[in-house]
């Protein structure tokens, strides 16, 4: 008879092919079996029966803020909050760091702080800004996933957006060392103007601002991104889509050849401009909410699986920063880590249908893949990391600012009725949250992709 570390009995497990009956076997921090009535015994039986087991939510797209900007959020709070939401591992961006990630030497410091704080594994997007053509090699041989780009202004004075040349020479640069390009894709040439129309004519309000971010903006610089990247053979990945045309652009490049995957947001598929007019500052993000025509054109990109990833895009602020009779002058971005999977099995599972192998596929083993992480991440599969999430998915609740694990427990999701609770993450083994309660000490590690 077997003995392991932790016997999982009686869940239902999901895989990005299946939903079926299994226990999991669990030694050294790895799944070691996966099959049906499990034989064996373990120091510790964990009974599942009545809960979904999920591979952990590998989130793509954070900003923890850290170094320099620890009292935004900070790995502590950040990877809290994510573990309460089923979430066993982050990419951190570049920006709102202080210094940004733009080199190898910020990049060591932020590795530093994270080793200390974060609950959860990690890994570090690093930045593609006008000035640091010359350190993506550096950043690569640190391991970083990726490279991020802004095509339109970021808000931070230090990490400025590219324009189209330097955006060609940064693809070259990264399909030479093999990594992959994100960008946010609004363009600043769109935006400009319209963003000075309104400053000369006083129109500081919620509907100027949505009014000056349109989806052309989001179109344009997609469409120019993608012409990069066939020139250049670079591989693309466009954060934050808010619009099924954007899906569509991507997908007609594949056909032609492109290597291009796109990314949506909880916030763009669960609210909508409607939102942000009722609930104001929590709810602006940058490219803004949509209205429901348009979120309904996404969702039918979601349903056509024209979607890679989902990332959470959290993005905090102190209060203050949330607070300006100029809503263009407030602190653009979401808070919403701690509820990622809920959403989507919310408004994908529950309202639309959506099989829980395809949410599986999105918060995981799609990610996994796309940035090349060890074959041990995003997967439920023997001599995987058991990096797991077990869900109640009969089980609705109301989301409370008193239950967030955020250094500043607002967002837009306060007060709504989610199915699907999370009831416990394990990473590598071991849990970290439980019921409500983070129950360990910081335990991440640094994951790098294999090249």
């Amino acid at each position: 008879m077997s003995l392991f570390d932790l016997i999982i009995r009686g869940g239902t497990v999901v895989t990005p092919d299946e939903v079926r009956a299994a226990d999991i076997g669990i030694l050294d921090g790895q799944i070691a079996v996966l099959q049906a009535s499990l034989q064996g015994h373990a120091r510790e039986t964990l009974d599942a029966i009545g809960r979904h087991i999920f591979s952990g939510v590998i989130d793509s797209h954070v900003h923890f803020n850290e170094p320099g900007r620890a009292h935004w959020e900070g790995f502590a709070t950040g990877s809290r909050a994510l573990a309460a939401g089923g979430g066993t591992m982050f990419f951190d961006m570049p920006l709102n760091a202080s210094p940004p990630t733009i080199d190898a030497a910020s990049f060591d410091q932020k590795l530093v702080a994270a080793q200390v704080n974060s609950l959860v594994d990690f890994a570090f997007w690093g930045g593609l800004v006008p000035a640091n053509l010359d350190k993506l090699e550096e950043l690569n041989e640190r391991g970083v996933i990726g490279f991020k780009a802004f095509m339109a202004e970021s808000g931070i004075a230090d990490f400025p957006r590219v324009d189209d040349r330097t955006l060609r020479a940064g693809m070259k640069e990264a399909a030479r060392l093999k990594n992959i390009v994100a960008v946010h894709a609004e363009s600043e040439e769109v935006l400009r103007p319209l963003r000075q129309q309104c400053e000369q004519g006083n129109r500081t309000s919620i509907r100027d601002y949505l009014d000056c971010r349109p989806v052309r903006a989001e179109l344009d610089a997609i469409r120019r991104a993608l012409d990069l990247a066939g020139e250049t053979g670079c591989a693309l990945h466009i954060v934050h889509v808010s619009c099924g045309e954007g899906l569509a652009l991507a997908a007609s490049a594949r056909k032609l050849g492109v290597d291009v995957t796109c990314e949506t947001c909880p916030h763009y598929l669960a609210l909508t401009e409607a939102d942000v007019l009722e609930l104001g500052a929590p709810a602006k993000c940058a490219p803004p909410l949509r209205a429901e025509p348009i979120q309904a054109s996404l969702w039918q990109g979601f349903q056509a699986e024209q979607i890679a990833t989902i990332g959470s895009d959290h993005s905090p602020s102190p209060p203050e920063m949330k607070t300006d009779e100029n809503f263009f002058k407030v602190w653009g971005g979401i808070s919403g880590v701690q509820n990622t999977l809920p959403i989507l099995l919310t408004e994908g599972h529950v309202k639309r249908g959506v099989a829980l192998q395809l949410l599986s596929r999105l918060t995981s083993s799609n990610v996994a893949r796309r940035f090349r992480l060890p074959s041990g991440k995003g997967q439920i599969a023997p001599g995987a990391d058991a990096d797991l999430v077990l869900v109640d998915l009969d089980k609705t609740f109301e989301v409370k600012s008193s239950d967030l694990f955020y250094r500043h427990p607002h967002s837009p999701y306060i007060g709504r009725q989610l199915t699907g609770k999370v009831v416990r993450t394990i990473l590598r083994g071991q849990t970290v949250f439980n019921d409500g309660t983070i129950v360990s000490q910081p335990k991440g590690r640094l994951v790098k992709p294999v090249r």
